[in-house]
């Protein structure tokens, strides 16, 4: 019944039932068939009534982005909202009501719950560049900022020398726009010049870098970091966290705005000295991987290039992929009604252009973006006669589900980085 209801809303998600079990809260990502109200999030905010099957949509004029929420204990729901590169907890008493900020740390709350038990109402996951992600618990929402850490899963990361981060802004100036991106610096080396780079490109486009310690085969900068690179996580036009707008400018020219948001981050890094212009590689996984197919094609400083589960032709990704949407919002169109949008953000059509080794990886049973993608894009490296590795996870899907297939990528990674990149370190 209740999926007969949520239909008409484009695969509604993040579900959570009220504290009475009378009602359902769910998240609704409106960008794709939905128009938002003049100054709303893009993203719904919706709580289902399963007695008279109403539903109420929240006012929202937060224009980050909702990565999570609870019911409270005493009505009202708490909400983990993504500003920029850190998630913070709001909460919002009733629909019509705004959202309220709730000062803590300052980094990545990446879950919460609520409880009516006075010793620990709030209990959350927390985490930040240099501290791992434990459960932590709050006597009240006015004690986020001096709560009792209740496990220490993760304690061996705190016995380490991590790297440093620092949010690092540059501008793009074919438009003025304002990028932000996180660096990662190698342990003992913060703020440090003429270091080696690595552009490590999130996937998405709609997802974000955070401040937080990742620990995935995906979201590895502070293990490149730890390996002696500078790693620059840029959050380009399309990325979420930064408003509507800011997503909105990507359609119609995925690649290329996205691409040119990047390579100014890299031409700022060069200008500021913080980088060596001759040690410059770049990486990224799905979105990422495909962004970097396609700014090898845009400059030759690249000295070594990671695409893993990536696209490389978008009609053929059209045509096989599982959510063949993805291509008819992001560009504005299908295939035969705007062909010419399609080929100039597509690498294959640039590749007379390329100079740099690349390492390919994918999933053999990836049906978000097939490895047929990662078979074309090794073909025409071959072609040019461009030093190029293909490995195919025959078991693997998009997102790697074995530690053992994780721990490979990552190796194989940092080999390519260390014979191609020029690292010295």
């Amino acid at each position: 019944e209740f999926l007969s209801i949520g239909i008409k809303y484009q695969t509604p998600k993040v579900f959570a039932w009220s504290r009475d079990d009378s009602s359902i809260y769910f998240v609704n990502d409106e960008r794709v068939v939905l128009h938002s109200a003049p100054g709303n999030s893009a993203q719904g905010f919706y709580m289902l009534n399963l007695t008279n099957e109403q539903t109420t949509h929240f006012k929202n004029y937060f224009m980050g982005n909702i990565m999570g929420y609870a019911p409270k204990a005493e009505g009202g729901v708490y909400i983990l909202g993504q500003w920029k590169t850190n998630v913070g907890i709001y909460s919002q008493e009733s629909s019509d009501e705004d959202w309220i900020y709730h000062p803590g740390f300052v980094g990545t709350y990446a879950s919460i719950a609520s409880s009516s038990n006075p010793n620990c109402s709030i209990t959350f996951v927390y985490s930040e560049s240099q501290l791992p992600m434990e459960i932590y618990c709050a006597n009240n929402i006015n004690d986020l900022s001096s709560p009792k850490q209740i496990t220490n899963e993760n304690e061996l990361f705190t016995q380490r020398n991590l790297p440093q981060i620092e949010i690092y802004n540059w501008t793009n100036p074919d438009d003025h726009r304002i990028i932000e991106g996180i660096l990662h610096y190698p342990p003992g080396k913060f703020h440090w010049t003429n270091l080696p780079l690595l552009v490590l490109i999130h996937g998405g486009p709609n997802l974000a870098s955070l401040n937080q310690l990742y620990g995935n085969p995906y979201n590895w900068a502070p293990l490149a970091a730890s390996n002696g690179w500078l790693v620059l996580e840029p959050n380009y036009r399309g990325s979420t966290g930064y408003g509507d707008e800011f997503i909105e400018e990507l359609r119609g020219k995925p690649l290329s705005l996205a691409g040119k948001d990047i390579l100014s981050g890299v031409d700022q890094l060069i200008k500021d000295g913080i980088v060596d212009p001759s040690k410059l590689t770049v990486g990224g996984c799905s979105f990422g991987g495909s962004l970097t197919n396609w700014l090898i094609t845009q400059t030759e400083r690249f000295n070594a290039a990671l695409s893993c589960s990536s696209s490389f032709e978008h009609v053929s990704a059209w045509g096989t992929v599982d959510a063949p949407d993805f291509y008819k919002y992001w560009f504005n169109g299908l295939p035969w009604e705007i062909p010419r949008v399609y080929q100039n953000e597509a690498p294959i059509y640039q590749m007379d252009k390329v100079r740099t080794p690349t390492y390919i990886c994918t999933g053999g049973k990836d049906e978000r973006v097939p490895a047929s993608q990662s078979y074309i894009l090794k073909r025409a490296l071959d072609s040019r006669e461009i030093p190029a590795k293909i490995q195919i996870f025959s078991n693997e899907g998009h997102q790697f589900s074995s530690p053992m297939s994780g721990f490979t990528k990552i190796t194989e990674e940092l080999s390519w980085l260390k014979k191609y990149g020029k690292d010295d370190n």
